[in-house]
């Protein structure tokens, strides 16, 4: 049977000698899915067209949060290698089948602590390229992707199959959060009627964001904890 399968996508766009380094990983049993990163080459920035480089390390930073691998970025690279048993565990039903494929990957690998290596790859791209994806429709369409995501694996993670605190640390945050932009939209409204800023007011929604980035910050370093043994090597 296949030991490990590979992708390799057909738009020229990736370089078939990073293959090994890719491979060897996950055969040395060190790693259960390793993903090319282009952004670990000091050119990705100038090989990359712009407007992709910069959707990438938008959406790299936000599934970060979302799928708990705090190591890994440049999730949008399809150059990947993965286990027999992480491929035969996964349930790809359930899985996004377009653009954002990548990024629902990693989740559900998280939700079941298989470990990922990050292989520096070189990215290949033809001098003046410019991307064929619409940025802003993927964007917008991947985040919604991730934020039920998010959701689905902190349930599925640290309330179903375990139990940790940190979803109470998010639950709090977000809270706290929306009482901030209800209280904040209170004081300009107030203020542009009035011209006078309610201290009291003003006070509560300070205390409000103060609160809501702290439960969050906290929430973030207890994921990031949870997860560190999810490093290739580990």
């Amino acid at each position: 049977g296949v030991d490990i399968a590979v992708r390799m996508d057909g738009d020229g766009q990736m370089d078939p000698s990073d293959l090994p380094s890719l491979v060897d990983p996950v055969a040395s049993g060190s790693a259960d899915y390793a993903k090319g990163n282009r952004f670990f080459s000091g050119n990705a920035y100038k090989k990359m067209p712009r407007m992709r480089y910069l959707g990438t390390a938008f959406l790299s930073l936000l599934t970060k949060v979302v799928s708990g691998y705090w190591h890994v970025s440049d999730f949008q690279s399809g150059y990947t290698a993965i286990s027999k048993k992480a491929l035969a565990t996964v349930d790809w039903d359930m899985m996004y089948t377009r653009y954002g494929q990548p990024n629902d990957l990693l989740i559900l690998l998280n939700v079941h602590n298989f470990r990922v290596a990050d292989v520096p790859v070189e990215p290949v791209y033809n001098v003046g390229e410019k991307s064929g994806i619409r940025i802003r429709k993927v964007i917008f369409t991947i985040s919604y992707l991730l934020l039920k995501r998010f959701f689905w694996r902190m349930k599925e993670k640290y309330v179903i199959k375990d139990f940790h605190p940190l979803v109470f640390f998010y639950l709090l945050g977000i809270i706290f959060g929306l009482v901030s932009v209800c209280l904040f939209a209170r004081l300009i409204l107030v203020w542009n009627a009035t011209g006078h800023i309610p201290p009291i007011n003003a006070l509560a929604g300070m205390f409000s964001f103060i609160s809501s980035s702290q439960f969050t910050l906290f929430a973030m370093w207890f994921d990031m904890e949870a997860n560190k043994h999810l490093r290739a090597g580990n």
